[in-house]
């Protein structure tokens, strides 16, 4: 990567951290070097060292600058660019397609990256961008982690946006933390009815291990304006996750396979052992035989659930 953005406060330290972070080097020119020198002599180092992919981060803008549509088609003439994308902040709403048009007249660029773009109300700047400019959307980022940058599919958010879920995005989140063994191995177990607590926590880990929680129940089909407007507004607490961890972790191999054998003083002992209260133990197992409960119902053909158990968090 190659930081020409020399005019904001420490953005080229927040690259090289991000460099670090990522294991990809960032090239730095000296200080006073024009932005256009720092692309030239930064693409050059690169094919140096044999570099198959070159990023050049450039100076942005919240409202249209000239100086700066100058600077980009400078530095877009010097290094000639397979792509030139251009990074919007759906936040920014109106803003955001107003540079786009003109950064669209001045510089001609490739397509658009939409950041913080996890909420279905911002699709809207999404879609004025694509009309107004006629270049696509290629990326979306929807959190503030470096694996929420994800390719931008049209039909999705439309889907999003009109309560149909996103199932598709969903499966392949799932695919991707999930292996086909662990999937075979549980349904082989649900299909015995052998469903057990360690079941119950490994299956709450890759939901974790999917994103942020509200960005994956905002994939669930059914999720309407209201529902959507409810999660918006909810506090989804993460920790949550880490209190039935140790909850369930408190219990012996043989409690934690045969939860029936949990009675009163059992449930002191792993409220005890866990840091929690009697009433969070009692809250889990209730939690867990709805779980279980809802799965055989799955298994023996009886139609649809009434709904999802009540989730830890």
């Amino acid at each position: 990567m190659i930081a020409c953005d020399v005019y904001r406060p420490a953005a080229i330290d927040q690259l090289e951290a991000l460099g670090r972070e990522l294991g990809i080097p960032v090239y730095r020119g000296a200080e006073g070097t024009a932005p256009v020198d720092i692309a030239k002599a930064g693409v050059k180092a690169a094919v140096a060292d044999m570099r198959d992919v070159v990023l050049v981060d450039t100076a942005g803008r919240l409202h249209i600058d000239e100086e700066m549509m100058a600077e980009v088609a400078r530095i877009r003439d010097a290094v000639r660019p397979d792509q030139v994308l251009m990074v919007i902040d759906a936040m920014t709403g109106q803003d955001a397609v107003t540079a786009a048009n003109a950064f669209a007249e001045r510089v001609d660029f490739d397509g658009v990256i939409v950041t913080k773009l996890d909420g279905d109300a911002r699709g809207g700047a999404a879609l004025s961008v694509r009309a107004v400019t006629g270049r696509p959307i290629k990326f979306a980022g929807t959190g503030e982690k470096l694996d929420a940058l994800e390719p931008f599919h049209p039909d999705r958010m439309a889907q999003r946006i009109l309560g149909m879920g996103d199932v598709v995005s969903l499966i392949e989140r799932a695919q991707e933390t999930v292996a086909a063994e662990e999937a075979a191995e549980l349904e082989k177990r649900l299909r015995s009815s052998e469903f057990t607590l360690d079941d119950f926590l490994s299956q709450l880990q890759q939901v974790r291990k999917m994103g942020s929680l509200k960005d994956v129940l905002g994939m669930m089909p059914g999720m309407g304006a209201a529902q959507r407007a409810q999660l918006a507004d909810a506090q989804v607490d993460e920790r949550a996750l880490d209190r039935t961890q140790a909850i369930i972790q408190a219990m012996s191999a043989q409690e934690r396979r045969k939860p029936t054998l949990i009675n009163g003083q059992r449930r002191l002992r792993i409220a005890r052992g866990s840091g929690t209260s009697v009433q969070e133990v009692n809250r889990l197992l209730d939690q867990f035989n709805q779980a279980r409960k809802m799965m055989r119902q799955m298994q023996k053909g009886k139609g649809k659930s009434r709904g999802m158990p009540q989730l830890p968090f």
